[in-house]
């Protein structure tokens, strides 16, 4: 019986999307395996974690990298392992692994639910702290807010919260974990004050250089990397206090435990070795304090 015209072209066109189906369906490894490639996927403005030098990286997160991909050499036989490198935007981070666009992202991100609705996560490798940069002239009420130099409880301490934070301009990246913590806490406090949103780091910096922001929050090691590659770096400070911590690790694909198996087996390694500490000193100034104490905890047995 000959179909009609319509259903063969629908089943035609189907035919011809079932490869496209099922590389997307393919695991990470399966994918590595069969392109002997391995895509790396970085944000590439993120010194010390991950930076682009020409067509290459370089940084923490890509050094981590870089050692997965020799654990992939020996476990899949593949000696001539091609490793590439995938500069990405940080609005673009996630769904490029979702998608299979990069086998796994490098610069190190921390996880939420939100993103774990579509992404895994590898065990931690650094400890996010959250900081603010601010001018040398910034006003001492703002400067002893940020410090945490005032009593932590009752309403003294909103009054005071108050006094020190309100009428100012406050900037974060856009859809950043800090941009939904500062509303938040804006939100609770009650203070009326102005928070903007910019695209990279880089910009950022340059509303509290121009006066244009007061202060600008954002990862520590971030920030200060950040300031002393700005020309008016000798006119800002980060404050010393951390206000939150948070756990970041590298981005997998959500449905691929075997490859998630591999990287973890992979950086525990690294943490019993001691390779990672070298990797941190040699990038992040060394493994002191609480960081010391966390590389025993996030390495699993």
């Amino acid at each position: 019986m000959q179909l009609p015209k319509a259903v063969s072209l629908l089943l035609a066109c189907l035919l011809m999307l079932l490869p496209a189906l099922a590389s997307a369906s393919s695991s990470t490894l399966e994918r590595v395996r069969a392109s002997n490639s391995f895509t790396l996927g970085y944000l590439p403005d993120f010194a010390p974690f991950s930076s682009q030098e020409g067509d290459q990286a370089s940084g923490y997160g890509i050094e981590l990298c870089l050692k997965i991909a020799d654990k992939l050499k020996a476990e899949l036989s593949l000696p001539n392992l091609q490793v590439r490198y995938q500069a990405l935007k940080v609005d673009e981070e996630i769904s490029a692994v979702s998608s299979g666009k990069v086998d796994i992202l490098c610069t190190p991100t921390p996880a939420t639910l939100e993103r774990r609705k579509t992404v895994s996560f590898s065990v931690p490798v650094y400890t996010a702290g959250l900081s603010a940069l601010v001018r040398e002239d910034a006003p001492e009420s703002l400067l002893r807010v940020l410090n945490g130099d005032v009593a932590h409880t009752g309403p003294t301490w909103r009054a005071t919260i108050n006094r020190g934070l309100a009428n100012h301009t406050f900037a974060a990246t856009t859809g950043s974990i800090t941009e939904a913590w500062i509303r938040d806490k804006m939100r609770l406090l009650g203070v009326v004050a102005t928070l903007v949103t910019v695209k990279s780091h880089e910009e950022g910096v340059q509303l509290v250089a121009e006066g244009k922001a007061d202060a600008f929050f954002s990862e520590r090691m971030l920030l200060k990397n950040y300031q002393a590659k700005n020309k008016d770096a000798g006119e800002m400070m980060v404050v010393s206090r951390l206000f939150e911590f948070a756990p970041a690790s590298m981005v997998l694909d959500r449905t691929d435990e075997d490859f998630r198996l591999l990287v973890d087996t992979a950086l525990s390694e690294m943490y019993r070795s001691g390779e990672i500490e070298q990797a941190y000193s040699k990038y992040l100034g060394g493994v002191r304090g609480t960081s010391k104490l966390l590389f025993k905890v996030y390495a699993l047995p």
